[in-house]
């Protein structure tokens, strides 16, 4: 049988419209052995037919795989080969196909097949080229080389071919290994060669074929922003609020704001220090000054050692960090005002601990402080006179740092050994500024907790008594004292979870933190001062107030400190009665509250925990002597039959009581002199203006910060007290309310990124608001619908995005301490808000139109899977009873159902745009991505609107991890 026949007999059949392709496949016992001209030319006749329509049936692809797989490893036969070649070139850059989910898996194969083969062949052309050079015959191996690399670059040119490629990497992993071994192969043949053009070209394929497997993770930096006020507020927020938090949350919420706003390292290294420095210069003398410079100069460098595993390479990290230095450098105005505030070369130290850390090379590091040193020459004088003898405080808490881990050590050893050496300690820790010092810089390093735990288990040890001297006594109330009012300090300072985080492994429960739980007053906390915990033994309350009343001074010799502190709240009462009721002068109240401070400052502490609960529970009329005892109480002992360090320790005493007193004393308007410290010890109380609506101090202060571009640390303090205030879903609906009002574009633009800073207060809890009612609120109400219009609905949209993705990237993780503290409201039951069972249409769901196909038109059970509401994340089986995972969940569900909807409107270009941002801020829609939750339905719909129509795009938005996910992925594209 001659070629031109069977080819015009097989086109003949083929426009009889044979219903049965069959035919086609049984043609092959008409061929003689070895006749592979005729299939050849049976896949070419049928593939030339093909071409008539719109796009190669993937069955012609079939054929061709089979000619491939059967014949062909016989490279040497030219016409042959160039005869495939020719048939690859006519469906290269024109695959598509419209059938069935598993037809385009088959597509996906057939191609990587294809491709497989196609490589074989080049490097068998290019080794034929290498000896035909070598023998001098050079012609025939060249063109053939040069036909199968035209091929290549052409199959490999497509995105679409690419995306196909990526789907059947992963449904054939050996098929993907033979490739590579494949191009490797290639490689080493084509280095021999001297062709340029033939190498390059092969080079280039090569590159086309390796970064297949990674061509979602590419995304072009901005290059044409300098500033990023969302990083400098997650490190101003961090620094003011969390010192104590770990650096791995903040690490892995920074890495998220970088991905999410594609910032290239340099520059986003630099606005950590920038945001570090506007810290350093804004914080508050006093504690303030310490916990900010124990954060940028112990915590931050610890944070950018992390970050550099985050980095593709550690030599490219630290190149980064000098150039990020670089920069900083050219800000010599902020630069010079750090300098002054903290008396030194801030940038010096800086670049010591970044080179101690590893982050900078010596050479670096030297030409930096060159540099820097260069500059503060030519600068007005940065150290002035009064300040010569002032030792700055970086420097001071870098030196702290290895003393923390020295006094950790001491407090190890056995108390009862050495009590009067371990006094000694405590002692040189009260002088001056020591105790907040060693606390930032443990704070900092993460060695807080475990701080407080020695610090509780010292007050316990003192708590057991034994046979003692009136020396052994005296030493052993004082270790009581101070270990009492450094919990307490370390309490009211870093927050009661420092203390309370870590519970004695051993089930039994301390002093200090039964009293810190039950008796403490703190921000949020309501103590009432009738509860059982106030009311103890009444024969031991009656012994302490006669010990009190009558006693020149108590006695310390078996002296039961834990139970005094316990037991003076019911003293004070019956005292306070007594005064009350005339049976006790004012002479025997000073006498009574001079006892009660005079050996240990703790038991006033305690005294005045209880008088500020009951002073709330009083009117007006009824607090005068109440607040009149607690003035007693705050005043120092002027005798010199006091303890040792008792001047220390009522400067601590004072601090404490200030911090207790602050709210009462708020609510009365009273003024209670407390004995100066030296510092400010509460910088950012009282806030907010009186008389004056929250909504209004929020809109204004809200208009402030967009008007600057960034959000300082008293603006973050005021968020934060609103937020309290307020409550969640109040302060997040109105700041929405406030940039859907904008219509400028920049001005939306800056408005999200300072949105998300102010959300990270409690991002958890925002995100559940935002995602679980103000959007569906928006996007389900018709009339609110000309809200969500361009500009304020794209930025909408994007804040919506990147508040999903940080909740879901940390929600596994621990709540960090500023939002532990933060009492919850009940925003709603998201259980029946979204039900469990998914048979059972929710609330949300209920709104929303029904938008089902036909389902008789669906063959296969891929086809009916991909029809339903069926998720990935059912597929991995996600704990639907976590609260963010249903509202993701259903946030997706009405998503996809406004995309599939007849009625279109700005909801539709909402519902796009955040799925347009979905895909800008991810790298893969797999596992652990909040596309997980989108229905598979959502891709078919989504391919439907051109900004969405890329292959990328369904790669992007699809879980490839999973076969079912593939199929869709391989559906969606093929169909492109």
């Amino acid at each position: 049988m001659k070629v031109v026949n069977l080819k015009q007999a097989i086109l003949q059949a083929w426009k009889e419209r044979w219903s049965d392709y069959q035919w086609a496949i049984n043609m092959k016992k008409f061929f003689p052995k070895g006749a592979t001209w005729d299939i050849l030319n049976l896949a070419e006749a049928l593939l030339e037919q093909a071409m008539i329509g719109p796009s190669p049936n993937p069955l012609i692809l079939s054929y061709l795989k089979y000619a491939i797989s059967s014949q062909f490893d016989d490279f040497s036969r030219d016409l042959c080969v160039q005869a495939l070649l020719d048939i690859m070139d006519m469906f290269c850059d024109r695959l598509s196909c419209h059938g069935k989910a598993e037809e385009c898996i088959g597509l996906c194969r057939a191609l990587l097949s294809a491709l497989h083969w196609l490589l074989r062949c080049t490097a068998a052309s290019a080794e034929r080229l290498r000896e035909g050079l070598e023998a001098g015959t050079p012609a025939a191996g060249e063109k053939q080389l040069a036909m199968c690399l035209q091929r290549l670059e052409k199959t490999l040119s497509s995105t679409k071919n690419r995306a196909l490629l990526h789907i059947a990497k992963l449904e054939e992993a050996s098929s993907w290994t033979a490739i590579e071994h494949c191009l490797l192969k290639l490689g080493e043949i084509l280095a021999n060669l001297s062709s340029p053009q033939l190498r390059s070209q092969a080079e280039q394929c090569g590159t086309l074929i390796t970064s297949i497997p990674t061509m979602l993770s590419v995304h072009s930096e901005q290059l044409h922003k300098t500033g990023f006020p969302t990083v400098h507020a997650v490190v101003l927020l961090e620094g003011t609020m969390n010192l104590t938090g770990e650096t791995q949350p903040l690490v892995e919420q920074l890495m998220m704001v970088k991905r999410m706003q594609h910032i290239p390292t340099p520059l986003f290294v630099l606005e950590i220090w920038k945001a570090c420095f506007v810290g350093l210069i804004e914080s508050p003398e006093g504690t303030g000054e310490l916990k900010w410079t124990a954060f940028t100069f112990l915590k931050i460098p610890q944070v950018l050692v992390k970050l550099k595993k985050y980095s593709h390479g550690d030599k490219d990290f630290t190149e980064d960090v000098s150039s990020a230095f670089e920069f900083l450098l050219k800000l010599t105005p902020l630069l010079d005002k750090a300098d002054q505030r903290c008396n030194c070369d801030c940038t010096n130290f800086l670049l010591q601990e970044c080179s101690k850390q590893g982050l900078l090379s010596e050479a670096s590091t030297n030409n930096l402080m060159a540099k820097r040193k260069a500059d503060r020459e030519h600068a007005p004088q940065l150290k002035s006179d009064e300040n010569a003898n002032i030792q700055p405080n970086p420097g001071l808490i870098l030196r702290a740092e290895p003393t923390v881990t020295n006094i950790l050590k001491t407090m190890d050893a056995d108390h009862s050994k050495s009590p009067e050496g371990l006094l000694g300690v405590l002692g040189h820790m009260l002088s001056g500024k020591s105790l907040d010092l060693l606390l930032a810089a443990a704070a900092a390093t993460g060695k807080l907790k475990s701080f407080a735990r020695k610090f509780i288990n010292l007050n316990e040890f003192t708590t057991h008594r034994s046979e003692e001297s009136t020396k052994a006594a005296s030493v052993r109330a004082l270790l009581f004292d101070i270990s009492f009012l450094m919990l307490c300090h370390v309490a009211q300072t870093y927050g009661s979870e420092v203390i309370l985080s870590e519970s004695n492994t051993g089930g039994e429960v301390f002093f200090f933190e039964t009293w810190m739980q039950t008796c403490m007053p703190e921000e949020g906390k309501i103590l009432n001062p009738d509860h059982p915990c106030f009311r103890p033994d009444s024969t031991k309350v009656e012994s302490l107030v006669a010990l009190l009343n009558n006693s020149s001074e108590i006695k310390l010799v078996q002296m039961k400190w834990h139970e005094a502190c316990l037991n003076i709240s019911a003293a004070i009462l019956e005292i306070l009665n007594a005064w009350e009721n005339g049976v006790l002068a004012f002479e025997s109240i000073q006498k009574i509250t001079d006892n009660i401070k005079g050996k240990v400052c703790s038991l006033a502490v305690c005294a005045v925990a209880w008088l500020v609960a009951h002073v709330r529970m009083l009117g007006l009329d009824e607090r005068e002597k109440s607040l009149q005892m607690i003035r007693q109480l705050a005043g120092p002992l002027y005798s010199e039959n006091t303890l040792q360090f008792y001047n220390e320790r009522v400067v601590i005493m004072s601090s404490i009581l200030e911090h207790m007193c602050a709210d009462v004393l708020q609510q009365t308007a009273t003024q209670i002199k407390f004995p100066s410290t030296g510092m400010d010890t509460m910088p950012y109380w009282n806030l907010l203006p009186p008389k004056r609506p929250i909504k209004e101090v929020l809109t204004d202060i809200f208009a402030k910060v967009l008007e600057k571009g960034w959000v300082d640390s008293r603006s973050i303090h005021i968020f934060d007290t609103l937020l309290h205030m307020g409550g969640v879903y109040w302060l997040c609906n109105n700041l929405i309310k406030e940039l859907l009002k904008e219509t400028r574009k920049e001005h939306t633009l800056r408005a999200v990124e300072l949105l998300y800073s102010i959300f990270c207060l409690d991002m958890q809890q925002v995100t559940l608001v935002l995602l679980g009612h103000i959007l569906p609120g928006l996007l389900t109400d018709s009339s609110k619908w000309h809200s969500l219009m361009d500009p304020p609905g794209t930025a909408l949209a994007k804040l919506a995005v990147w508040c999903a993705l940080s909740s879901y990237s940390s929600h596994k993780g621990q709540a960090s301490s500023r939002q532990k503290k933060r009492q919850r409201e009940d925003i709603e039951d998201y259980i029946s808000l979204f039900p469990l069972d998914d048979m059972q249409p929710s609330k949300l769901m209920r709104l929303l139109s029904s938008n089902e196909e036909d389902a008789n038109i669906l063959s296969s059970p891929t086809d009916r899977s991909m029809s339903s509401n069926l998720s990935a994340s059912q597929l991995h089986t996600v704990n639907m009873r976590d609260p963010l995972n249903r509202v993701l969940a259903n946030l997706f569900l009405l998503i996809s159902s406004i995309l599939g909807s007849r009625t279109a409107g700005p909801h539709t270009q909402f519902a796009q745009w955040f799925m347009e941002g979905c895909v800008d801020c991810l790298e893969q829609g797999g596992r652990g991505s909040i596309l997980q939750f989108m229905p598979f339905t959502t891709v078919s719909e989504l391919v439907k609107v051109s900004a969405m129509s890329s292959p990328k795009v369904v790669l992007a938005i699809t879980d490839l991890s999973l076969p079912l996910g593939r199929q869709v992925a391989a559906k969606a594209i093929a169909a492109l």
